[in-house]
């Protein structure tokens, strides 16, 4: 047992199918893994249908520090690798298809000539 006292910080994760994405619920206080586990199914389970919980030693969770935070912003300059969609062609194309189906080109195509 550490001097830090006789419970630990843990953070409870859950997914609610197998297939979907782990997700963050909270966090609690127990003395092992083991007790972790019951508190979190007890205090969880209740509230919503569960398919799989982890238990995660707040110890265990690295974060990032200041320095290397202020080092992902020199990586954030790469604006030409963020795609922003394509939903101006469609606009684009709908000009292109109305210009191009007026009145004049329509008649054409029966060899009419409007005078």
């Amino acid at each position: 047992m550490s001097g830090k006292g006789f419970y630990q910080e843990f953070e409870v994760f859950s997914k609610r199918t197998d297939t979907s994405p782990l997700q963050y619920q909270f966090s609690l206080l127990a003395p092992n893994h083991e007790l972790a586990l019951v508190m979190a199914q007890e205090n969880f389970m209740r509230r919503e249908p569960v398919a799989d919980i982890w238990i995660v030693k707040r110890d265990d969770v690295r974060k990032m520090t200041l320095e290397e935070r202020q080092s992902l912003q020199r990586l954030d300059n790469k604006d030409y690798r963020n795609t922003k969609g394509y939903g101006y062609l469609k606009k684009k194309w709908r000009f292109y298809e109305q210009e191009m189906l007026d009145e004049k080109e329509i008649l054409s195509w029966g060899g009419k000539q409007n005078k």
